[in-house]
Formats: structure tokens, C-alpha cells, sequence
């Protein structure tokens, strides 16, 4: 399963705090309300007033689609990550969090640039080098300064040596690379940092948890399962604790964005990852999970955004209003 980067310019700084979800020529009575934060209590992470979810609510309700829109809302009103490009890296960081910030809420941010990214999948590329993968870093660092930050860091990144996808001669510079990271991002006063650590159904302990060492992860705050991915929430903690076990006790989080009907059994079991049909939204967003090693369930994956050209879908990352609706609709 390879990670989809969010595509297209990125809106930055002030125009972050305007909501895009106006009810266009309705009635001011009829409109519904921008969407709004969630209850800090459970759910600390920054709702994006601006997202491709919260501008498809507002078209569709400028159209009058009410019912549609009712339905993309169940994703709008959800936080979800914001996956940094490689343009602009500080400015984002710093419209997202500084955004977050005025809404008295955490920005999550996702770091996904590693040289050699998707072994030449649907989301290829990456730095060009280890160095260019360091200023980069630098630059969302910058960018985070003080301000309360999560971070995922690197999908796909570990697992993808622990299954011989990234060739073998890039394995000692990528683990250089995600140690750097760890220990620059966590340099920084607010900031939580996630190390990615693959999924219930594609990695095995026993494999990673050295890789894992190798990365850095005992700097970090702990790691991140199911990213992008659909396994169960009850597969994804089972795979994390017994991870966990064997990475000195780490806490992770679980990407529960799409898991509602589990992962997809159907078609080409290579491509299963890639847009699959039939699935469903998972647990909202929350860091209430009953259990302290899960530390949150969080929508890394932005629901309602393509895998990629599969299945009859658009370029990784671009918002597929009829997968995103089967998604809210079936949750």
C-alpha cells in the first residue's frame, strides 16, 4: 500500500482562518454554520475551515445539494492531516499551525518527501537527495517554531526497506535521514512526532521493530499504524501493541479515516490499497481511546482524496466527490 501526497497549491496564513463553507445565494436563515472545531476535550486537532472537504460542502450547497453537502460534511467537521508539499514548506508550516494556534487547537501536519518516496508509484518522488531532504526538514521546522504541532512523519518510509520495495543501497541514508528528522523536529518546543510503522496487514513486528530502532524511534513520541490504509481499528491496535512491546512500551496513534468496513478483500491484492470500493468512514478523531498506549485516532489520510489513477479515480490526492460521498454515506 504507498501513501497518497496531497496535490495543488496550498493556502497559507490568513485566507486559513476564512471558512470556504458559505452557503452561496440561500437565505442567510437556511445557512448552515461554517464548520467549527470539535470539542477540544476529546478532539485537540485543528479543523481546516478551508479544506477540499469544506469547499466541496460549500458547492455543493451553492448548487443546492443539500443532502450531499450534509453528507461531505461528515468529513469537512472532521480535523485531518495536512500532508506539507515540497514548495513553500515553511510558509505552510507556519499558515497551518499559526492557523491552528489562533483556533486554540493543535495543528497535524504530515511529512511525506523522502528520496526515493513510493518506490516509483502513483506518489513517486521526493527530495532529490539527503540534502535536499534536510533543508527541507528545516524549512517545516522554521515553520512550526513554538507552536503546538503533531507530526507523522515519512509513510511508507520504514516499511518500504523492511519489504525490499526502496533498494537496499538507499537503506543506511534513509535511516540517517528519518533520525535527522526525529531529533530536529523534536528539538522543538511544542512539537509531537510520529514515526510511520506500516499496517496490520502489510508489516510484522518481528520485522520492523529493528528498522524502527534504526529510524530514531526511541526519540520520538512513538509511531503511526494504518496510514492511508483500511484495517480494522481492532487489527491496528493489536499490530501496535505488539509493536510497542518490542520498541520499549512507544504509545501510537491509529489512521481510522477510512477503516469503517475494514480493508477491501476484492480485485488485484496488489492494488486493494488503491481506492478500494465498499468503504466507509472510521472513529472520528479523538484522543479519548480508552487505552494509554493508544495515544489518539486520527484521520492522517484525507477522507474523500484519491489513492491515485485506479479504479477510475484522479491523480493521488485530488478531491473525488463520488468516492468521498459513497465514503460519508456508508459511515
Amino acid at each position: 500500500m504507498y501513501r497518497k501526497m496531497r496535490a495543488g497549491a496550498v493556502v497559507v496564513g490568513a485566507a486559513l482562518l476564512v471558512s470556504a463553507c458559505s452557503s452561496g445565494g440561500k437565505d442567510e436563515g437556511d445557512a448552515q454554520p461554517p464548520v467549527k472545531q470539535q470539542p477540544k476535550s476529546a478532539d485537540p486537532f485543528w479543523v481546516n475551515p478551508d479544506s477540499k472537504a469544506a469547499q466541496a460542502v460549500a458547492g455543493l450547497e451553492e448548487d443546492g445539494k443539500d443532502e450531499e453537502a450534509k453528507t461531505v460534511r461528515k468529513i469537512a467537521e472532521q480535523p485531518s492531516g495536512e500532508w506539507i508539499t515540497p514548495e513553500n514548506a515553511t510558509d505552510q508550516a507556519r499558515g497551518y499551525t499559526e492557523a491552528a494556534e489562533k483556533a486554540d487547537r493543535d495543528a497535524l501536519l504530515v511529512l511525506y518527501n523522502i528520496p526515493h518516496r513510493d518506490c516509483g508509484n502513483y506518489s513517486k518522488g521526493g527530495a532529490a537527495d539527503g540534502n535536499a531532504y534536510r533543508a527541507w526538514i528545516d524549512q517545516v521546522a522554521a515553520g512550526i517554531g513554538d507552536r503546538p504541532a503533531t507530526v507523522i512523519l515519512e509513510p511508507d518510509a520504514v516499511q518500504h526497506m523492511v519489504d525490499n520495495c526502496t533498494p537496499e543501497q538507499f537503506h543506511e541514508e534513509r535511516y540517517d535521514l528519518l533520525k535527522g528528522a526525529i531529533g530536529k523536529l523534536k528539538s522543538l518546543k511544542n512539537t509531537t512526532v510520529y514515526l510511520d510503522a506500516g499496517n496490520a496487514g502489510w508489516g510484522k513486528p518481528d520485522q520492523m521493530f529493528e528498522p524502527l530502532k534504526w529510524s530514531g524511534v526511541e526519540q520520538a513520541d512513538g509511531f503511526s499504524v494504518n496510514v492511508s490504509n483500511f484495517y480494522s481499528t481492532e487489527d491496528s491496535v493489536k499490530y501496535g501493541k505488539e509493536l510497542s512491546g518490542k520498541v520499549g512500551g512507544k504509545p501510537f496513534v491509529v489512521d481510522t479515516s477510512r477503516n469503517g468496513n475494514g480493508p477491501y478483500t476484492g480485485g488485484n491484492p496488489d492494488e486493494r490499497w488503491c481506492n478500494p470500493p465498499g468503504r466507509a468512514l472510521g472513529e472520528t478523531p479523538t484522543t479519548k481511546t480508552g487505552d494509554p498506549l493508544v495515544k489518539a485516532y486520527l484521520w492522517v489520510k484525507r477522507p474523500g482524496e484519491s489513492d491515485g489513477t485506479c479504479k477510475g479515480g484522479p491523480r493521488a490526492g485530488e478531491w473525488w466527490s463520488e468516492y468521498a460521498l459513497k465514503l460519508a454515506a456508508s459511515s
